[in-house]
């Protein structure tokens, strides 16, 4: 059952995330720059072909096939449950999931993501809502990880 409900938050990640992207082309596309945290945060559209700081530009099938190997180790692990992932590190996947679904679909509907959060008090790449749960949810798997679940690093030798 707590898979269901993992799914229910990727899927709701998914479509904050196109609804902010859906809000964006609707309205900062057409005006341009718009404040919103003065000299914190502003709305700007940016047409993304590549990944963070335009890595890998316009390698769309490079996004796809990392996805899809994704989705499947994502299933294999859910399902035969082989490594030691806590509840916690689980929904932390279900947020990089989320995330990453909610840019591929831009990937493959599109041909480039749409990104419209700029950080006004520092020199930082347009970021969308996607990237901050995958961000988020990498940096918060990894504390765990390291941390707390210390059995994930155990060696089974038999």
């Amino acid at each position: 059952m707590q898979y269901l409900f993992m799914a229910l938050f990727a899927g709701l990640i998914v479509a904050a995330d196109q609804f902010t992207k859906y809000l964006t082309v609707a309205n900062i596309a057409l005006h341009g720059h718009r404040d919103f945290l003065p000299g914190i945060l502003g709305f700007t559209y940016v047409r993304n072909t590549g990944a963070a700081w335009s890595s890998f530009e316009g390698m769309i099938w490079l996004f796809v096939l990392i996805f899809a190997v994704l989705t499947v180790a994502i299933i294999w692990e859910f399902s035969k449950k082989r490594m030691g992932f806590t509840t916690f590190e689980r929904w932390c996947i279900a947020a990089i999931y989320g995330g990453g679904l909610g840019n591929i679909i831009d990937r493959i509907r599109l041909g480039y993501v749409v990104d419209m959060l700029q950080t006004e008090f520092m020199k930082f790449p347009v970021f969308n809502v996607a990237d901050c749960f995958i961000t988020c949810g990498c940096i918060l798997l990894m504390i765990h990880l390291v941390f707390f679940n210390k059995e994930f690093w155990k060696d089974e030798k038999k």
